[in-house]
């Protein structure tokens, strides 16, 4: 497994996590059965000045500031770290550790936690022929990350949604998330990649079979790879390059090209097209049907 520092006493979940932190969780996935990722915004109880020692956390944490600049301390290997936090930093607390906090006086902050299963890193790791047991997250804080902050910003957008664009999605971008803290924040020195591999002709063909017969589910990556019998981590990044585009975003499109088929060729109302080829709801359908096609569906029909 990914390698921790060694603590002793119970690691903290991310539900304990919340709890010491004494915030108030204003939207979270837990609902929501996202996999191997916790995704929830939070708002602090007061704006007093605090300070905390958290025992080490089951979890790989990440904390993004979205409020307005905040004065925030924290303790590491004896020594202290200062920075102002805003929105667009990361502070990221890999499994295992434990931290110690302060925070003066000021705003009230909603900041964004994600917290990752060791699990998802190990995975990602070992599809990249990386050895897991060679890898450890570092410490990070108040690092400016604008790659990192725009994933974070497309699950919370996802999470504001309830999940309208379905696991496949949420799936991609946690990949995404993975792969850019093993790149960045971790002890890996070489390229993540597959660069020598590549799906056969006749594996490409059940991969897509099986998402054109599953059209109205909410699929995975983990169903489709399951299909062809490859981890989920090389399915994504080997279905790009055959094909040229994401898993998610070729299920997007022939959806809508079945949706754009059923428009043409029945009667059938709108949302119940929409239901039949897998979107969640009409105004879903509508939303990728027009940045597919640059028209409605309504537009279709008249």
């Amino acid at each position: 497994m990914l390698k921790t520092k060694s603590v002793t006493g119970k690691f903290v979940n991310p539900t304990e996590l919340s709890q010491r932190l004494n915030k108030t969780v204003m939207t979270s996935s837990r609902q929501l059965g996202w996999d191997g990722i916790l995704v929830e915004q939070s708002q602090s109880s007061s704006n007093s000045s605090w300070e905390m020692e958290l025992p080490a956390m089951s979890d790989h944490w990440l904390n993004l500031p979205l409020g307005k600049p905040t004065s925030l301390i924290q303790k590491r290997d004896n020594r202290v770290h200062k920075s102002i936090v805003q929105k667009g930093d990361t502070i990221l607390v890999p499994a295992g550790q434990p931290s110690y906090w302060c925070r003066n006086e000021g705003d009230i902050c909603t900041p964004l936690h994600i917290c990752l299963k060791p699990k998802s890193l190990e995975q990602i790791a070992e599809a990249s022929e990386i050895d897991p047991e060679r890898i450890e997250l570092v410490n990070c804080f108040a690092k400016r990350d604008l790659p990192l902050h725009q994933i974070a910003m497309l699950l919370l957008a996802e999470l504001n949604s309830g999940g309208i664009m379905g696991q496949l999605y949420v799936e991609s971008l946690t990949q995404a998330l993975v792969i850019h803290l093993l790149r960045h924040y971790s002890t890996v020195t070489r390229t993540i990649t597959s660069e020598n591999r590549n799906l056969t002709r006749v594996q490409l063909q059940e991969a897509i079979d099986y998402i054109h017969t599953h059209l109205d589910r909410d699929l995975s990556l983990f169903q489709i790879a399951k299909v062809i019998n490859i981890s989920p981590t090389y399915f994504a990044s080997l279905f790009k390059r055959a094909t040229g585009t994401s898993p998610h975003q070729y299920v997007i499109q022939q959806r809508v090209e079945q949706a754009k088929l059923m428009l043409s060729k029945t009667d059938m109302a709108i949302a119940d097209i929409a239901l039949q080829v897998g979107f969640s709801s009409q105004s879903h359908l509508t939303q990728q049907f027009k940045r597919v096609t640059g028209v409605t569906p309504r537009q279709v029909r008249l």
